[in-house]
């Protein structure tokens, strides 16, 4: 008899410690969904040629956003330039590219050729002209913990 009761008030304490987080998600207006933004078997450089092939043609710059997808604050920052309104500022005036940098071994040519310092920590960038001129390449870690107006400061800096 008191096993069903405590389990009851489980399931009722359960319950109603759910309701409100369900609740607050709903509200949500961008969700954090976990995505999988870099490849390991992805060919970084073919990718970055394609980009700015795109680039020339759109009149646009390229953004080479080097990371993994085991890197928290690479999918923060990932979420961060997909919301208002960073997102519109991104489709008009940038194509990005994700480069994996593995677990530091993979791409580490890639990053070098941009002066991008991985070893300090990713997510790291790089800011290309349609021409494949280096315009930006990040030194200190700007992006480890950064805000969405960072994001929107960084974007209308470089944007075409």
């Amino acid at each position: 008899m008191f096993r069903q009761i405590f389990l009851w008030a489980g399931i009722a304490v359960l319950a109603s410690s759910i309701a409100p987080l369900s609740q607050g998600t709903a509200q949500m207006t961008t969700p954090f969904v976990r995505k999988h933004l870099y490849s390991a078997t992805a060919n970084a450089k073919a990718d970055i040629a394609s980009a700015l092939k795109q680039a020339r043609a759109q009149k646009k710059r390229v953004i080479l956003d080097f990371g993994g997808d085991w890197c928290g604050d690479c999918l923060v920052l990932d979420m961060y330039m997909h919301q208002g309104p960073n997102d519109k500022v991104l489709e008009k005036h940038f194509i990005v590219v994700h480069v994996d940098i593995g677990h530091m071994d993979n791409n580490m040519d890639v990053a070098r050729q941009y002066k991008v310092p991985v070893t300090k920590g990713v997510p790291a960038l790089a800011v290309l002209d349609a021409n494949g001129r280096l315009l930006y390449s990040e030194k200190e870690k700007e992006f480890e913990h950064t805000t969405l107006s960072d994001v929107t400061k960084f974007l209308n800096r470089w944007k075409a």
